[in-house]
């Protein structure tokens, strides 16, 4: 008989959570104004909100927090940090933020006007939000399969060849650079293969326009790389890695996605004027160029958990279980974007609750019963998160009305996936009982989902 899969690592410390009463959670989300984001960590049983900074760190990175280096200035921990992005990245210009949204404000203060368009695959809310706020627009070129919710294409992720070149040649002067997410979190955590890369660093060559990359889950992409993309199978993860960045002109990083760490960020690019403009805006907005709204035991617990994501029996530990829950899921008939991503499994709502008008807020109405059942906190991925239009203040409807379940790195076992999915089942099995959503009552005129409120139509 062949030995079964397993985790590759065991639990040396736990934190207990606890259940509750469905009256219990009914109250709770009404006093929340139904929004998930404003329930207390005390009021959920397994919390799916995010995969940012929620994971469980390793022995080794809480050594290198006892080993932190805490100067103002020119902190050990500042340069073990560069020289692990060195190593992975082949960047010489690093700067550190408190997190990725950081990151996005630093550099986009330097490479980003008014007016300006940034053509990229799906731009997560925090990159959007960073360019709107600047009076420019984002442009998503992602391909359509990509919004065929049962397709099975293994890289959805991929940036559209075509709608980037008509876009850079409709609109070549306003266009500062081009941006790649991976992964694709907006279209369900899905991988950019390493030809489409290739080819967007072709074309955006021939138009002399820098490549940017969104990080936050690049080993990931480098692990469905190795599985799904021809001739990569005998590649070490590190080896694609070091080929995703060849030639890259910058990148962005929250280290709470795949550096496996509760707190920061970093950009990193091979241009001196960019690190030197983005320097002043890093000490005005983060804090010096050696730590940059971080603690040196932050720093040294993301070198360590940089190197700890690029282990391939990690990203397959991690995969898998995403992979266990979708497998669950598909014995109930619980919809879900496919094929299954890296970090967390994309509830398509719309096939569920499609019998709702849509402006009715159907991914979050689905997000709220999910919670109501079985004390599971998702996050919506439809609506809410795409904001009014910043011209005309309507409302956006995206193609695609998720309700995201992201799972925290090494922090939940597979019998907390059975809960997950006959919460699911429960919900699915009862959908067309569920009649009405949600209105919104108060919002903030941009990344309104974080505080949004709603009533209960």
């Amino acid at each position: 008989m062949e030995i079964p899969f397993a985790e590759n690592y065991k639990i040396k410390m736990i934190e207990p959570i606890y259940r509750s009463t469905r009256e219990q959670r009914e109250k709770w989300i009404k006093d929340a104004k139904f929004n998930l984001f404003n329930l207390k960590s005390n009021q959920v049983y397994i919390d799916l909100l995010t995969d940012s900074g929620t994971g469980s760190m390793s022995d080794r990175q809480y050594s290198k927090m006892a080993l932190g280096d805490e100067s103002y200035a020119g902190s050990s921990s500042f340069y073990e940090l560069k020289e692990t992005i060195k190593n992975i990245f082949n960047f010489d210009y690093f700067l550190p933020t408190h997190q990725g949204r950081g990151a996005e404000n630093v550099l986009f203060s330097v490479i980003v006007n008014e007016n300006n368009i940034i053509p990229g695959n799906s731009h997560f809310d925090t990159t959007k939000g960073h360019i709107e706020h600047r009076k420019a627009h984002a442009v998503d070129c992602t391909i359509d399969e990509a919004f065929e919710t049962q397709n099975e294409n293994p890289f959805k992720g991929n940036i559209c060849l075509d709608k980037l070149r008509n876009c850079l040649e409709s609109n070549n002067d306003r266009i500062p650079f081009v941006m790649i997410t991976i992964t694709n979190n907006l279209v369900g955590g899905q991988p950019v293969s390493m030809e489409n890369i290739k080819q967007v660093k072709k074309i955006t060559q021939e138009f002399n326009k820098p490549l940017v990359i969104d990080s936050a889950r690049f080993a990931e992409n480098a692990y469905f790389i190795k599985i799904r993309e021809p001739g990569y199978k005998n590649k070490s993860i590190t080896e694609i890695v070091k080929e995703i960045y060849e030639n890259i002109d910058g990148m962005t990083m929250s280290g709470k996605k795949d550096g496996n760490s509760n707190i920061g960020g970093f950009i990193a690019t091979r241009h001196k004027e960019w690190y030197d403009k983005a320097s002043v805006i890093n000490i005005v907005y983060e804090g010096f160029i050696t730590y940059g709204g971080m603690t040196g035991r932050d720093m040294g617990a993301m070198a360590q958990g940089l190197n700890e994501s690029m282990d391939f029996e990690y990203l397959k530990s991690r995969c898998k279980q995403v992979e266990y829950l979708a497998n669950k899921l598909d014995k109930y008939g619980v919809p879900f974007q496919r094929p299954v991503g890296g970090h967390a499994l994309f509830i398509d709502a719309k096939k569920i609750l499609g019998h709702l008008p849509i402006d009715q807020l159907i991914a979050q109405t689905l997000a709220i019963e999910i919670y109501i059942e079985g004390g599971v906190r998702g996050v919506e991925i439809g609506t809410l998160l795409a904001d009014r239009d910043p011209i005309t203040q309507e409302n956006r409807y995206p193609q695609l009305e998720f309700v995201r379940l992201a799972i925290p790195r090494r922090s939940y076992t597979n019998n907390h996936m059975k809960v997950v999915a006959v919460t699911l089942k429960n919900i699915y099995d009862k959908r067309f009982e569920i009649n009405s959503g949600y209105k919104i009552t108060h919002e903030a005129p941009i990344l309104r989902h974080f505080t949004v409120e709603l009533e209960k139509l």
